[in-house]
């Protein structure tokens, strides 16, 4: 369950949820898009309130579900006319759109290919072209990078970041290094309650010890002198620990 949350997002920017499985993000996500009707509380996005507009919202949202809602027998092209029809995209302009969404995905040479041919990769990148397709103004993005090969992940945070501008996107992970590269601000959840919410520098600054840097030292090396080299290019770097062979300092 999801308690006394309270955050607001902005156009332009990328929010991240981040948080352990059962944190409360999808719970969160699926309250947003109208999959669960909250028990009390209010959320607005682009000013239409989710438990009276979601029609309204609905024109103007898009869904990358943390599992893939897919049909094996239709085609990749297929699925983006279907689901930019469901939004109420212009017909007259989605073959403009879609080419737009195939380009930027680099799924043009899979256009065709029915959605069982897929690799688990390509299925999460068609996922978040759904989300893309129909000029979508608010994003909510349930993990995904998840089943990613490491250069299909790179080359999708890329793209989300080319993507949010005139967007608001919200998007989970319970990856660390993918919440402090995409998120503008992010919003770390624990049993279903809010703990904190910043930029990533923001949430260093104020939690994090810095950074450790851990080296193996030679038995009779001076300890000054290692102090000293470090501390003329880190000023308030200072020593956390001297045992057996390591020897471990804080970069602030």
């Amino acid at each position: 369950a999801v308690k006394d949350l309270t955050v607001n997002m902005y156009e332009g920017q990328i929010t991240v949820l981040l948080g352990h499985n059962g944190a409360g993000k999808t719970t969160t996500l699926s309250m947003l898009t109208g999959l669960y009707s909250p028990t009390s509380g209010q959320a607005y996005i682009n000013g239409y309130e989710i438990s009276q507009d979601m029609v309204l919202i609905r024109q103007s949202l898009g869904l990358c579900p943390q599992h893939d809602v897919l049909f094996d027998n239709m085609t990749v092209e297929e699925h983006l006319y279907f689901y930019s029809g469901l939004k109420g995209y212009p017909s007259s302009k989605c073959p403009e759109e879609i080419n737009h969404i195939l380009r930027i995905l680099n799924l043009e040479d899979k256009r065709r290919c029915l959605t069982k041919a897929l690799s688990g990769g390509m299925k999460r990148k068609l996922s978040i072209g759904i989300a893309l397709i129909g000029d979508s103004k608010a994003m909510m993005l349930d993990e995904p990078t998840s089943g990613m090969d490491p250069a299909s992940r790179r080359a999708t945070w890329d793209l989300l970041q080319q993507q949010r501008s005139n967007r608001t996107i919200l998007l989970t992970t319970h990856f660390m290094d993918e919440a402090d590269l995409l998120g503008d601000r992010i919003v770390i959840m624990a049993k279903g309650e809010l703990q904190c919410c910043g930029s990533s520098l923001f949430l260093k600054r104020k939690y994090g010890a810095g950074y450790h840097m851990v080296m193996v030292k030679e038995p009779y090396c001076s300890l000054g002198e290692i102090s000293r080299l470090i501390c003329q290019y880190v000023p308030n770097a200072t020593m956390e620990s001297n045992a057996g062979a390591e020897l471990s300092f804080i970069l602030p």
